[in-house]
């Protein structure tokens, strides 16, 4: 057993041998390799000595690359508009026609971006450059809107009104391909304008088009206005104008028209918020022709207010309407055309009074009178004045509406600080009515109490007074019968008859002093034995003491002269047949009943001597013969 054991010890003694071996082997290869690493770490700091320099040389090579290469990118980029600026600059100065009206449009859109591009870089160098791309752009807006200004005149002829008018057809619009091109116009000269333009101001394209055509409206209004001029001539001085002659009515059909059509064209090219100003500009040369063309017609109703007044009446009635429908269509123009509409309102106003003094200044000048107790023409040329108003019953509500009830005694009611009349103010119910009636009523009244009075001063006698008043009330209640007035001054009659009343007793008054004869104060007493009520003349005077009788024989002396004056009268007068028919009643009613009481009582104090005239038939007869 020990021999096998020994050669194993054996075994394993050489391998432990040869592992010795091996490490001596690995420990002089260790250090062999620290050597080496020693000698390469040695090495490399050698050449990390000579390598570094170069190394950041490279870097710094690097970064500059880096930088030149972005400092051409940004040349490039500075090159970029300027070479656009050339190529755009070929096309803006051509004529849009040359390079095509859609081409030219987008070189402005890019000229314009690329100067938005340019003022963003805020740099020194670029000032230039703007300044040139400044100038380029206004150049292609100002050739934009000399294509948006001769595009207008194409369509811009004037035209004459009064064939639309005359015709029944609609105003000329633009057409809707050539209102196309200007809003596609229009929309870049805005664009790149706006930038510039102060709040509310118009655009190149506005003032061009409200040039252009503001000035191709005057001219088509311009016959209307110089009709409205002449045929406010008058041949005769002394003529009352009459409703619808005056061409004012077409003026303002035509410009109501034509602001109209225009504010379609308008709407269908400019963006809605400059619809109003756009039209405003548009329409300001001939709404100054307008207010021009009032104004010549103000100073001639002014020259002849008393038989002119009603164009002054027919000028607002047409003007308001005027106004409030372009208001209501176009929600423009309202305060020009009031302050056009002006200086005739006002003149309007004023002439209430200036009518009313005419009618006392009239017959105050008066120096005579008819001697028949006719009615004057001057009642008939007061109440005509009053029905001819009732055909402009709008506007004079209107204008009595703004004086207020009962201020329009003074010439000078003075400036109303609204020279239009609002909704209200067309209103003709009752309110405006009632106001005319109160003039109306003034009116008469100024007429009747001027009447009396100078028929006191100018005409002898009571009767002939009388007959004068009754017969010149006489025509006003004709004429207000036979007129409109007669449903507008329902409520005058009782003021009417109260002055009926007094023309009669006035001239009553000389027919009520001749039956003072037919008054006595003899008392008697019936006969005895009388029946029946009868009244028995011979036993009355045969009561009587021969004084008395004497007495009662003067009266009928008296009378019978009297009487004869007055029918005599009476029958010369000249009475209009209401007032005969109504006068002579009154003096029968007056006359009669006390002559037949007078005549029973005394008429056997004549004993057929002639001096009981009349019996009681005969006087019937005389009296009812004065109808």
């Amino acid at each position: 057993m020990l021999a096998p054991r020994r050669a194993v010890f054996a075994e394993e003694a050489a391998e432990v041998e040869v592992l010795n071996a091996n490490v001596d082997k690995l420990k002089s290869l260790r250090k062999k390799i620290g050597a080496s690493l020693a000698r390469l770490e040695e090495s490399g700091r050698t050449v990390q000595d000579a390598i570094g320099p170069m190394y950041g040389n490279t870097q710094r090579l690097q970064t500059m690359n880096t930088n030149i290469a972005r400092i051409q990118e940004v040349i490039e980029k500075f090159k970029a508009p300027l070479e656009q600026r050339d190529r755009e600059e070929r096309i803006l100065r051509s004529r849009p026609d040359r390079v095509g009206l859609q081409e030219y449009m987008s070189s402005i859109d890019r000229t314009s971006l690329a100067l938005k591009n340019m003022k963003t870089t805020n740099m020194k160098s670029n000032q230039q450059a703007i300044s040139d791309l400044n100038g380029l752009l206004q150049v292609g807006v100002q050739n934009l809107e000399d294509v948006f200004r001769d595009t207008l005149r194409q369509g811009s002829q004037p035209i004459e009104p009064l064939k639309q008018l005359t015709t029944k057809t609609d105003f000329p619009r633009l057409s809707s391909s050539k209102s196309g091109q200007l809003r596609t116009i229009n929309q870049h000269i805005s664009a790149h304008v706006s930038h510039g333009s102060q709040p509310g101001e118009l655009t190149p394209s506005a003032r061009a088009y409200a040039h252009e055509r503001g000035q191709y409206i005057t001219l088509s209004l311009q016959n209307l206005a110089t009709a409205s001029l002449s045929t406010a001539r008058k041949v005769n001085a002394e003529a009352v104008y009459r409703q619808g002659s005056n061409g004012i009515g077409h003026y303002a059909q035509g410009i109501q028209g034509m602001y109209t059509a225009e504010y379609d064209s308008i709407s269908a090219i400019f963006t809605r918020e400059e619809w109003g100003s756009v039209l405003q500009a548009t329409c300001q040369s001939s709404l100054a022709t307008f207010a021009s063309t009032l104004g010549n017609l103000d100073t001639h109703v002014k020259n002849n207010l008393l038989t002119d007044c009603y164009l002054a009446y027919e000028i607002v009635d047409v003007v308001s309407s005027t106004s409030l429908q372009l208001e209501n269509r176009t929600g423009e123009l309202k305060h020009a055309m009031s302050d056009a509409l002006k200086p005739v309102r006002e003149t309007a106003k004023a002439s209430f009074a200036t009518l009313l003094n005419d009618v006392r200044t009239k017959i105050q000048q008066m120096q005579s009178l008819p001697a028949d107790g006719g009615a004057i023409p001057t009642t008939t040329e007061v109440m005509t004045r009053l029905q001819l108003m009732t055909s402009y019953l709008p506007p004079v509500c209107s204008l009595l509406r703004s004086l207020g009830d009962g201020n329009w005694t003074s010439p000078n009611p003075g400036a109303s600080s609204t020279s239009i009349p609002t909704m209200k103010s067309f209103d003709v119910g009752a309110d405006g009515k009632q106001l005319f009636a109160h003039y109306a009523l003034d009116t008469i009244e100024t007429l009747l109490t001027s009447l009396e009075s100078r028929a006191r001063a100018l005409l002898k006698g009571k009767p002939l007074q009388g007959v004068f008043l009754a017969n010149n009330i006489c025509i006003v209640e004709r004429m207000i019968r036979n007129s409109d007035l007669d449903v507008l001054l329902a409520t005058a009659q009782p003021k009417l008859d109260l002055w009926k009343k007094k023309a009669s007793n006035t001239y009553l008054e000389a027919w009520t002093e001749l039956t003072r004869f037919l008054f006595d104060s003899i008392k008697t007493t019936p006969r005895p034995g009388s029946t029946g009520g009868a009244i028995d003349s011979a036993a009355i005077l045969k009561s009587l003491s021969t004084k008395e009788k004497d007495g009662i024989k003067e009266k009928f002396k008296a009378f019978n002269p009297a009487f004869d004056s007055a029918v005599a009268a009476h029958k010369q007068y000249k009475m209009e047949l209401e007032v005969r028919r109504q006068l002579s009643k009154e003096v029968q009613v007056s006359v009669e009943p006390l002559y037949n009481k007078f005549w029973d009582r005394y008429h056997e104090v004549d004993k057929g001597k002639g001096r009981v005239k009349y019996d009681k038939g005969q006087m019937s007869g005389v009296l009812s013969s004065l109808a």
